[in-house]
This record gives structure tokens, C-alpha cells and sequence, in this order.
């Protein structure tokens, strides 16, 4: 007998779509098997093709490194949506499968124009939409099929427009181990930015839980999959304020098909551009005092660095009357004054340094060549290759335009007062200059030990010697911690290029940190950039957020406020009655007995008491980098940018007195709380 339980009659059909769900999910796990052992029969077919040299290895060079990207693929489900139109149907997920290449595709990538449907269709606007149906899938499910353990439909044909209770789960997720890719939970508003167009560069201000940094992967990845060769020719850099933030996101862009692209912090970036030298090896083992590393991140500094190369124009062509060279029975002859013209002329176009010392090399060259050549016609390249290699050319060359390292500059202005008073007249007065000399001077450049701040100088002068390769495109995440001299690092490794600029004012630390974006563009030569401000909170609590908001006032920059939609999550405090320590165990014991991961949030110089008072109680707890640990001590200083389920924030006094922006550092520590935070104090409270 049929029931006709409504109830009854649902679950069946549940369990009917389910089960053809998984058996699609075989299917589709079957042909990924085989599209995987198809692009390695690929390479091998590819290596008995006859071709020229250069091609042979570009093409076998592109078929290894599908091959290879196919074998990295993350385990996990193949797709997580569908949309039902009138035509067919089509399963999102986050790599297109498809059994032969013509025919049509058992899963459609999500970046694929015809997948923005499944972000952007609403009841008021269904795109052709009949039905939206999500997928839930068991926590930490590697692609089993028997892991696809619900589903939900969203008829937009009927008007229908609700709340994915799928989505919910999945934001609210405890977060254990590294960030996870947010594909199957992009919002329409996200999901503009990340489809915006290559040619334009773009700022988030996005605060807390907003998904900025999800937002500037995911659009790495569209990126990469709607202009392959112009990003690929280009390159695609993401810069990140420290390892462990690196180490945190790294998975987000294999997980979503891409592999290969490159991670960096900014000093990384700036010390491996300083290639294998002595500064190389000397990089980031020198010490700044504090105002020392402000002045050297001030952007007056990018003057007195052009003043101070420029200083060795020219320096020796009072000691040269001419240039001459003898050519046979002949003696070419460039007077005094040409020579005086040539240099001022190309000074005066104001090309790349090392441009310029070929320039007035080349340009000397053809004065004696235009001599020749009145007297005995046309010379050949030959010829003139003979004469720039002159001895008379190269002498007077070195004399007058000399070539240089970035250290053989900076070097002598940190340690001469002469050279450094010389360069920085009417830019930096008395006091300024005197904080930024080396108390002790190295005996050479070769034995300098050179700052995290010294760097940014090196490149700047680098990036006046010869203009870096740029990048097709960059993202910048926590940009709002940078200084204008590494905002002018980033913009020459982006010239060509766009860039898309992460970050949120509210949480700038650094003494330097922006207070306005405006500011911020212009230093990374992208002033047009358009600004778009993200406000709705999806991982941070609404009562956290309530008590971040009442910090943000106090804080010096305009943001506009921020509104979660979780009304979860838990705000408590703890007040410590005289025994911190003990109060700091019982917190984290009590956060121990709900599920997801810890974080212990101190002032860097508490860090030491919190992990051994922990470790005595009984306690394993892991470092910031240890992102599989269930309880991480973290130091205030390294915490943006991270996340744990529980947050127990120690002694918020002590944070705020540790730095000059300590306010900024604590609405950070408060904000990386994705389900709970615990305040534990014995001072006053500075909210």
C-alpha cells in the first residue's frame, strides 16, 4: 500500500535523489580517474611528437605540468550544487569533468560563466533557473559517495527564497587545520569581486569574517581560468604578511585546480630579488630601533635613495678633456662639451639607471660613427661593436655613469653622515638623519648586516638601477600594514599589471599602517582603483562583533561598522580574582569541552608563562604555525589574518600597552573568534 504521509512521501524522495546523486558522483569519480591517467598517456605520446627543439619542450613542458597538477588534485567531493533549467541540468563543482572533451561536461567548473547562476540566481531574478539545489556532505569527506548525506532545493520557478541551512553548517564548521576554499558558499556580493574584470585592480575593505581573503583567492583562481595565457605569461603573485598566514591559505588554491602559484611575504619577495649576493645572505639580521625603521619606511626616503644613485652622475667628467679612439691611421675625437650634452640629455629622459649607462654609451658611439662615416662611408656592426668595446669609451663610461649594486648605495648612506646630509638636505632634518645611521658602520657594504626595513631601501635603488619583471597580476592581502616604501615595491612588480588589494584599515598594527585607502593606491600606483567596501560578517559571532564594533569607535580610521549574520556563538569574561594563570587553565579547559579548535591569544611578552602554566596543568598546546594542533598559544603579533573556532584572549591590557597601536592589535585578537571568545582579565579592561 502507498502512504500518503507527506512526511513518508518526502523522504522518500530524498533518498530517491540521493541515491542517484552518489551513483552521478561514482560516475564522475570514475571519469576524473580516467582523465587523470589520460593527461600522463598525454606526456608520454607527447615525447615521440616531431617537432623543432624550442617547441618540443614547450610542449612537453605544458603536457607535464597538467599532468602533474591532475595527480595533486585534493580528495574530496566533486561537486556541491546543481541547476535545473528548462534545457538541462548541470552539477557546479570545483574542476570541469567531462568523459570525452565534445561531449557535455559531468560537472561544470565553478568559474565557468554559465556556474554564476548557482551565486547569483534569486527568486526576484532566477537567470533560467527552475531549481538551485545544494549538497551537504560529511565533514572532512574525501569523495566517498556514501559522504553526500543531504541535500536541499531552492525552486526559484515557485518564487521560492530562503536561507541554505547547507551553507549555514558549512560556514559554521569548527575550523580545524588549514582555510578551506569557500566555492560552495560564495555570496552574490563576493561573487562580483571575484568575476571582476583582469584590466581593473580593486580594494576590499572587508571586515572581520567578511571573506576578504577567501575573495582574493578565489579570484586568483577565476582569474587564472578565464585569461590562462595572459596570467600565465605574466605570473600571479599573492603576498601575505608572514609565513604562518601563508601556511594557513595554502591549500585554498590546489583545492580549487590550481598548483604552481606563487605565495609570498613581501620580504621574501624582496630578499630573493636581491638574488644569491652578500646582501642576500646578510638579509633580515640586521636591527632597527624603532624610529630608524620608521623613517626608512617613510616615502621621503624614496628621494634621498634617487638623490643619493644619481650623486655618482658625472663625478668624474671633470677629469675627462675628451674621448679618443684610435681606429687604424685615424683618431676619433668627442669633445669635452658633447660629452657634457650626451650625459645631461639622458639624465634629463630620466630612464632606468642602467638604461641610462648604455644610453650615453651608445650615444658616444655614434658621435665617433658619424665621424667614420663622413669620412669613409658606412661601417658595419662589427665596427661598432670594436668601438663601444673601446677603452676609451668603456674608461670614460665608468668615470662619468658608473656601474652600481643597490648595496654600494645604501651602504654609505646609512654610514656617512657626509653622504647621507648630502642626499637628504631639505628632505630630513637633523634628528632624522642622526636616527638613521648605523651606530656602528660595517668597514663595506659586504659586511653590512641589513634590516627587514634596509630591504625595501635595497629594492627601491634595484628598481632604479633596472626595472623589475612585473606580474600579470598581484593580490595584496593585509595591505592596510604596509608602508608607502613597500607599497612602491609591490606597485614596480606590478606596472603593467592589476592588482587586487586586500585588507581592512580597522586592523592596522604596524606603526606605519594606512588610515586611509587613498593613500595606500597611490603609493602602489593604482589611484583608480575602486574601493568596495565588504560589511556583512559570515564567521565571526554577532555578540563578538558587538564588542569588536565598540573598539572600532575608538579607533582611528573611518570603516563603517560591521553586522554578522550569526546570532550563535558565545561572548564571556573572565575576571581573574588575583591568580591569572589559573583563571588563563580554566578558560582554556572549559573551551576544551566544546568542539573545535583553541586558540590562546596573549601579548607577545606573556606568550612564555601561558604555553607552561598550560603545559602544567596537563595541557598540549601547539604555536601559531602548528595548524593541526587543537589548542595553539599565539602571540598577539601573529594572529591577523588566522582563525579558531574558541578564542580565550588574555590580559587585553597588556596587548593594548605592548605597541603604539595596540587598540588596532586587540580588536584583531578579538575578532579571530569563530564561535566563542573568552576575555580573561585581572586589570581593568580597556573596551
Amino acid at each position: 500500500m502507498t502512504s500518503t504521509d507527506p512526511a513518508a512521501i518526502a523522504t522518500t524522495h530524498l533518498q530517491h535523489a540521493l541515491h542517484q546523486e552518489r551513483a552521478h558522483h561514482d560516475r564522475c569519480r570514475a571519469t576524473l580517474a580516467a582523465m587523470v591517467d589520460g593527461a600522463q598517456e598525454h606526456v608520454v605520446t607527447g615525447e615521440d611528437v616531431s617537432a623543432s627543439g624550442a617547441d618540443a619542450e614547450v610542449l612537453g613542458y605544458q603536457l607535464r605540468s597538467h599532468a602533474k597538477a591532475m595527480r595533486e588534485l585534493p580528495e574530496g567531493p566533486l561537486f556541491f550544487g546543481r541547476l535545473d533549467t528548462d534545457r538541462q541540468s548541470l552539477h557546479i563543482g570545483r574542476l570541469r569533468i567531462t568523459e570525452r572533451p565534445a561531449d557535455p561536461p559531468l560537472v561544470v567548473d565553478w568559474r565557468a560563466p554559465v556556474s554564476r547562476a548557482f551565486y547569483q540566481a534569486g527568486a526576484r531574478d532566477p537567470q533560467g533557473v527552475s531549481v538551485r539545489r545544494r549538497f551537504g556532505w560529511a565533514p572532512g569527506s574525501r569523495g566517498d559517495s556514501a559522504d553526500l548525506t543531504g541535500l536541499e532545493d531552492e525552486h526559484l520557478d515557485r518564487g521560492e527564497s530562503r536561507a541554505s541551512e547547507i551553507v549555514a553548517r558549512e560556514i559554521e564548521r569548527p575550523r580545524v587545520g588549514p582555510m578551506r576554499d569557500i566555492a560552495a558558499t560564495i555570496q552574490p556580493e563576493q561573487d562580483d569581486l571575484v568575476r571582476g574584470d583582469l584590466a581593473v585592480s580593486m580594494c576590499v575593505q572587508g571586515a572581520p569574517g567578511t571573506g576578504k581573503t577567501a575573495v582574493g583567492l578565489h579570484r586568483a583562481a577565476y582569474l587564472l581560468y578565464t585569461h590562462p595565457q595572459r596570467i600565465r605569461r605574466g605570473g600571479l603573485l599573492i603576498l601575505g604578511p608572514n609565513r604562518t598566514f601563508l601556511t594557513y591559505i595554502s591549500q585554498v588554491l590546489p583545492a580549487l585546480g590550481e598548483t604552481g602559484v606563487r605565495q609570498s611575504t613581501l620580504g621574501e619577495a624582496l630578499g630573493e630579488a636581491l638574488g644569491a649576493g652578500v646582501a642576500a645572505r646578510n638579509a633580515g639580521s640586521g636591527v632597527d630601533g624603532a624610529r630608524a625603521a620608521v623613517l626608512k619606511h617613510d616615502v621621503r626616503m624614496a628621494e634621498v635613495l634617487r638623490r643619493a644613485l644619481y650623486a655618482r652622475v658625472g663625478g668624474g667628467a671633470g677629469s675627462v678633456d675628451s674621448v679618443v679612439v684610435p681606429d687604424g691611421s685615424y683618431r676619433w675625437r668627442v669633445s669635452a662639451e658633447e660629452l657634457g650634452r650626451i650625459v645631461a640629455g639622458v639624465r634629463g629622459e630620466g630612464p632606468p639607471y642602467a638604461v641610462g649607462r648604455e644610453r650615453v654609451r651608445t650615444r658616444v658611439v655614434r658621435r665617433i660613427q658619424a665621424q667614420a662615416e663622413r669620412r669613409a662611408g658606412p661601417q658595419s656592426n662589427a665596427w661598432v661593436r670594436k668601438v663601444s668595446g673601446a677603452r676609451a669609451v668603456r674608461e670614460y663610461v665608468d668615470a662619468v655613469w658608473p656601474r652600481v649594486r643597490p648595496e654600494e648605495v645604501v651602504a654609505p648612506l646609512l654610514g656617512d653622515p657626509d653622504v647621507l646630509e648630502a642626499a637628504a638636505d631639505g628632505l630630513l632634518d637633523g634628528d632624522e638623519q642622526q636616527a638613521l645611521l648605523w651606530t656602528k658602520p660595517p668597514r663595506s657594504w659586504k659586511s653590512a648586516r641589513w634590516s627587514a626595513a634596509d630591504l625595501v631601501l635595497l629594492d627601491e635603488v634595484a628598481g632604479l638601477i633596472e626595472h623589475p619583471k612585473g606580474y600579470g597580476h598581484v593580490v595584496v592581502d593585509e595591505a592596510q600594514d604596509l608602508s608607502p616604501m613597500e607599497c612602491r615595491a609591490i606597485a614596480r612588480r606590478a606596472p603593467f599589471g592589476s592588482l587586487t588589494v586586500l585588507g581592512d584599515l580597522a586592523q592596522g598594527t604596524t606603526p606605519w599602517a594606512a588610515r586611509s585607502w587613498e593613500t595606500v593606491l597611490r603609493h602602489l600606483g593604482k589611484p583608480d582603483a575602486v574601493v568596495v567596501p565588504l560589511t556583512t560578517g559570515f564567521r565571526v559571532p554577532r555578540a563578538v562583533l558587538a564588542l569588536a564594533n565598540r573598539l572600532l569607535e575608538r579607533l582611528d580610521v573611518e570603516v563603517p561598522a560591521a553586522r554578522s549574520l550569526r546570532g550563535d556563538g558565545e561572548l564571556r569574561f573572565r575576571a581573574a580574582d588575583g591568580d591569572l594563570v589559573g583563571a588563563v587553565v580554566d578558560a582554556v579547559r572549559d573551551a576544551l569541552g566544546r568542539e573545535g579548535s583553541v586558540g590562546v591569544v596573549a601579548a607577545d611578552g606573556d606568550v612564555g608563562w601561558v604555553r607552561e602554566a598550560l603545559g602544567a596543568a596537563g595541557i598540549a598546546a601547539g604555536g601559531a604555525d602548528e595548524l593541526g594542533a587543537r589548542v595553539a598559544v599565539v602571540p598577539a603579533s601573529a594572529v591577523k589574518g588566522l582563525e579558531y573556532d574558541h578564542v580565550v584572549a588574555v590580559e587585553p591590557a597588556a596587548i593594548v600597552e605592548a605597541e603604539e597601536r595596540g587598540l588596532h592589535r586587540l580588536y584583531v585578537v578579538v575578532t579571530r573568534a569563530v564561535a566563542g571568545l573568552e576575555v580573561v582579565h585581572g586589570r581593568p579592561l580597556p573596551f
